[in-house]
């Protein structure tokens, strides 16, 4: 049998995987296939489009593919569990649908590494808003979309401990904003979310479906895609196996890597891309050395801490087996009630102290005490704010442990392993409660029951989080973009540093991870990287005013 041929293989059907399979496919000339190693996102799968079923996903073997860190060092010797999608997709598909896109300081940093020009604020904000459809910006809005795909619902934030907690945020001297991803971030308040029309909008929703029916794109799921193919320095092809099937080839004009911070190096490494001695000691031809394969691994570390709430405002009673029939009725039929909210409706971000430039801490407000898993602590009615540092300088690393690739690779992120890391973990437990203990809350106000009133000093702080600190699943930067000697991808093309025909996009290749969650970010890389990929001529930069805390401090003083 001949073997197939396509102008682009796109691996990984996840986020932006999605974005550029419909924007590569734009062209009818252009030949796509899309091999997902996980699952098709059933329309009546409830779990995947239901916001508020968000926690059933997470840890089912359907959904999930379940990783695990290596024990942590600085964590005491815990394994931090990692979810990711195992769906078409991606994260996309589980995720808190919580659409950030991070400070345009962010991107400033990322401009301002060698090769890095065009990925500054200005160049970046087209994408943003190429992608978005935000409902909730004036028309006239200059730093927000509303012609694109991903559209965005405001989260109502109508129960009272959303007040509350906005107002406590105040109280405690921190600003409101209108929108944490217009002009200034620095602030609180209600947060865009990939919800429309009470169903998760995932990445798969917004770009894959709507253009399923093109002759020139495939999607094929439960493809596993087990090595890349090279001839020489040049890609030209890939493997995958379906199931316990043979494998199987298909010949590509290009390879692009879309598997996320995870799978990308992963694949890397297994095709003979990466650290050659790690490589050969695995029995793994080498094809390129390229060092920086799988180093640099960052993510957002988060805890809970969670208050008892006197008053029976929470959304507690809605965890009870006896009402989710009425839950899933209001949604299926009307679209409505507690199931078409994914309940992170409001937060914000702010600085810890003085030196830092921008905000260094985001707040995702609940109304709920309750963890990832569904599990509530005894008491009732609570609430509480997901906390943590948003710019760790800890580094981790993706490496594979055999040249099997269903052997899952070793992910090692040292967590607190920095000075700066340490000191800003307990800045940020000791603001939340700044914040959660003013005078605004008082009235549902019960009690603090986590990580509780005897947990005062530095140390007690620390030591908390090491044992209840979890991943807020933003695993980036393993392949990250740029021109020094550990850069894995060229900023101007998205190819792969010393072989052809290979590309990656996708959350590994940010250089530095952003002030928040990470979909946004990966969504705008994948719109910018398409018109690389396409030759396109760029959109041209919006040179747009944001704020600045230093500047605006020192317009206050003049």
């Amino acid at each position: 049998m001949a073997l197939q041929s396509y102008d682009f293989v796109i691996v990984g059907g996840g986020s932006a995987g999605s974005a550029l399979a419909n924007r590569l496919s734009a062209d009818p000339g252009n030949r796509v296939l899309v091999l997902e190693a996980g699952r098709s996102d059933y329309p009546w799968d409830v779990f995947i489009h239901m916001p508020a079923a968000l926690t059933f996903p997470i840890g089912s073997r359907f959904y999930d593919w379940k990783y695990e860190s290596e024990p942590e060092p600085h964590m005491g010797g815990r394994r931090v569990y990692h979810a990711r999608g195992k769906v078409l997709g991606g994260s996309s598909s589980i995720n808190g649908m919580i659409f950030q896109r991070g400070n345009p300081m962010d991107y400033e940093r990322w401009g301002a590494d060698p090769g890095m020009e065009t990925w500054d604020y200005a160049h970046c904000l087209p994408y943003f808003k190429r992608m978005e459809n935000c409902l909730a910006a004036e028309d006239d809005d200059a730093f927000r979309g509303h012609c694109g795909p991903l559209v965005l619902e405001r989260g109502p934030a109508a129960n009272p401990l959303f007040t509350a907690f906005l107002d406590a945020a105040r109280q405690a001297g921190f600003p409101l904003t209108d929108d944490v991803n217009g002009y200034r971030q620095e602030g609180f308040a209600a947060f865009d979310r990939n919800v429309h029309r009470g169903r998760r909008l995932s990445a798969a929703r917004a770009y894959l479906h709507p253009v399923m029916a093109r002759p020139n794109l495939e999607v094929r799921t439960r493809a596993m895609v087990t090595r890349v193919l090279f001839e020489g320095e040049r890609a030209v092809g890939v493997e995958y196996r379906r199931g316990r099937g043979a494998p199987q080839r298909v010949h590509a004009g290009e390879v692009i890597l879309c598997g996320g911070a995870v799978n990308s190096p992963q694949l890397l490494q297994l095709s003979g891309v990466g650290d050659a001695d790690e490589l050969r000691a695995l029995g793994v031809d080498v094809v390129q050395q390229l060092p920086g394969v799988g180093e640099n691994l960052q993510d957002h570390l988060e805890v809970y801490v969670q208050y008892a709430c006197k008053r029976p405002v929470s959304v507690q009673p809605y965890l009870k087996w006896r009402y989710r029939p009425w839950i899933g009725f209001q949604w299926l039929f009307l679209r409505g009630g507690p199931g078409a909210t994914n309940h992170f409706e409001a937060g914000g971000f702010a600085r810890s102290n003085e030196q830092v430039d921008y905000p260094n801490l985001m707040f995702h407000f609940l109304p709920i005490a309750v963890r990832y898993d569904g599990s509530a602590p005894a008491g009732g009615h609570g609430y509480q704010v997901h906390i943590g540092p948003m710019y760790s300088d800890a580094r981790g690393s993706v490496k594979i442990r055999s040249n099997d690739p269903r052997v899952k690779p070793a992910l090692r992120f040292n967590y607190l392993s920095t000075d700066q890391d340490r000191r800003e973990w307990v800045e940020a437990i000791r603001t939340a409660r700044t914040i959660l203990g003013q005078s605004a809350l008082d009235p549902y106000n019960d009690g603090e029951i986590s990580p509780g009133p005897r947990i005062q000093s530095d140390e007690q702080i620390l030591d908390w989080v090491r044992k209840e600190g979890e991943t807020a699943l933003h695993p980036s930067c393993t392949c990250k973009m740029g021109t020094d000697e550990m850069a894995v991808v060229d900023p101007a093309s998205m190819r792969v540093h010393g072989v052809d025909g290979l590309r990656v996009v996708d959350a590994s290749v940010m250089p530095y991870i952003t002030n928040g969650n990470i979909y946004a970010p990966v969504m705008m890389t994948a719109e910018k990287a398409a018109d690389l990929i396409l030759g396109n001529e760029p959109l041209p930069p919006d040179k747009e005013e944001f704020y600045r805390h230093r500047q605006a401090t020192r317009e206050q003083s003049a």
